[in-house]
């Protein structure tokens, strides 16, 4: 809770559920990122947070995007990012975007299979491209699933068809995870990409890139090392597969710029037990997974709460959203407690929520208005 988000919150009262970003919070992550990891170029995932208000800050900053779709590409253009500082990370597009993002002056793209370096060939030739590779994402709160990246075999052939086709292969790329905590899934991820590097070096390819992908964490309920140690680990890996001859890196932060820099305020819908011999209150917000908390799913991201009554006796609780979807369920085994004395109508404040909750917000699921964001 910074001080100008309790002061927004306490002159204002705006109507909840909504976000309140601290921009001045986004700054400095992302200089403190500068610092450490000083010889990596910063691409903000925009997907994490895609407000005009922080893709025009990150602008003027000197930041890179890393988009997944056409609007986000308009939305960094429209902020003032020029086509070079974009990279269209995504690994699943239409012909049609790639084709708008390439006339736009969009000259970096991802792939991960033969069918997209097809639409690549065609649609932005000439292009630079990098390769995804699979990760296991040991470590992550928030795993991703092997819906994105190749094996480093079909990486290699894959990146010389590239090379045959009129594209430049430029590089590889993979992600750790999001909301990584083990340091050492970096030296995993670096040791298979030089590994890749060297096979195409033996196929008369001199790949320039690695991007080291997102999975700088927030605070949430877990402690997460420092700034500094992730930046140590990602150049100790460099160093340690690469030696002296470095190639240019990149890095696609989201959670890690934004998460920190939100609060998100509640109220409070409903108490209630199921039982008379049931101690577990269940306790009822006015937002839930389908209005911005849907990283709660499976009770992978834990978030921290306050209330105005901390401090107090608390007992164990349920937390549940406000929809009539049985699935709207936030945590029900992650043993929360939640004081006793709270009341129907108090406010509620879900800490680092600047990250992965307005964008996932629903638009109209039950009539509920999606998640408001205000920006201070």
């Amino acid at each position: 809770m910074t001080a100008k988000i309790f002061r927004f919150l306490d002159d204002v009262r705006p109507a909840t559920p909504c976000v309140v970003v601290d921009l001045d919070v986004v700054r400095e992550n992302y200089l403190n990122l500068r610092h450490w990891l000083p010889l990596a170029q910063v691409y903000y995932a925009v997907k994490a947070n895609p407000a005009p208000e922080i893709v025009s800050l990150l602008v003027g900053l000197g930041s890179n995007f890393d988009v997944a779709s056409r609007p986000e590409i308009e939305l960094c253009l429209n902020a003032g990012a020029t086509a070079d500082r974009i990279s269209f990370g995504n690994t699943i597009k239409k012909k049609s975007d790639i084709a708008f993002a390439y006339d736009k002056g969009v000259r970096l793209f991802a792939f991960d299979s033969e069918a997209e370096l097809d639409k690549l060939a065609e649609a932005a030739p000439g292009a630079r491209v990098f390769c995804r590779i699979l990760m296991t994402c040991e470590g992550a709160e928030w795993p991703l699933s092997r819906k994105f990246g190749c094996e480093i075999d079909m990486a290699r052939d894959l990146l010389v068809a590239a090379r045959d086709r009129g594209l430049e292969p430029y590089g590889v790329s993979f992600h750790v995870g999001s909301q990584q905590t083990d340091l050492a899934q970096w030296d995993v991820a670096v040791g298979k990409t030089a590994m890749l590097f060297t096979a195409l070096n033996e196929a008369g390819i001199q790949l320039k890139m690695v991007n080291l992908g997102g999975g700088l964490p927030a605070r949430y309920r877990t402690d997460v090392p420092s700034l500094d140690r992730y930046a140590d680990a990602m150049m100790h890996a460099m160093t340690k597969h690469f030696g002296n001859d470095l190639p240019a890196m990149i890095i696609e932060p989201g959670r890690g710029l934004v998460g920190d820099a939100g609060i998100l305020e509640t109220e409070v819908v409903l108490i209630s037990r199921k039982s008379y011999g049931e101690d577990v209150r269940w306790v009822y917000l006015d937002v839930g997974k389908f209005g911005g908390l849907a990283e709660t799913m499976d009770e992978s991201i834990k978030y921290r709460i306050e209330t105005g009554h901390d401090g107090e006796q608390t007992g164990p609780v349920i937390l549940a959203g406000p929809t009539c979807d049985s699935a709207d369920i936030l945590y029900e085994k992650a043993g929360y407690q939640m004081p006793l004395s709270l009341a129907v109508g108090d406010r509620v404040r879900i800490l680092t929520t600047g990250a992965y909750t307005t964008s996932y917000s629903a638009v109209n699921f039950n009539g509920f208005e999606p998640l408001k964001a205000y920006f201070v």
